[in-house]
């Protein structure tokens, strides 16, 4: 038997401000956006064809406008891994990404935390291996 999760559903405010941020610096792809009502999307996106991704859901009521940028209590929340941290990181900080530290070498790798938009932290990681 071979399981998977294949997305990780994130909060957003709205979907074109999201996927300005994801698009326009993070330089994820979108796999889907499809229209499913007047007011609701279903919106995918990844960083790499066939390597995971995120659906971008809208928030709909008070308590799930209290999540945006929150959904983990302010620990990191998401792992963006590349082959080239080095490229990347450049490459995100003059796209206006706001990296919370310098990037430092840890066992499992090259890293350093980002935030999104709406605040929630990523790490941007190279693993020793790549």
């Amino acid at each position: 038997m071979k399981r998977r999760i294949s997305l990780t559903a994130i909060l957003v405010d709205e979907y074109d401000r999201a996927l300005d941020f994801f698009v326009g610096k993070l330089g994820f792809e979108i796999v889907q956006d499809k229209r499913l009502s007047e007011e609701k999307r279903w919106v995918v996106i990844t960083p790499s064809k066939g390597e995971g991704g995120l659906l971008l859901a809208r928030a709909s009521d008070d308590e799930q406008r209290k999540a945006v940028g929150n959904q983990s209590g302010g620990r990191v929340f998401l792992f963006l891994e590349t082959d080239n941290f080095d490229r990347d990181h450049a490459e995100f900080s003059s796209r206006g990404v706001h990296f919370v530290e310098e990037p430092r070498r840890e066992e499992y790798g090259k890293v350093a935390v980002f935030e999104d938009l709406y605040g929630n932290r990523w790490d941007l990681i190279e693993s020793p291996t790549s």
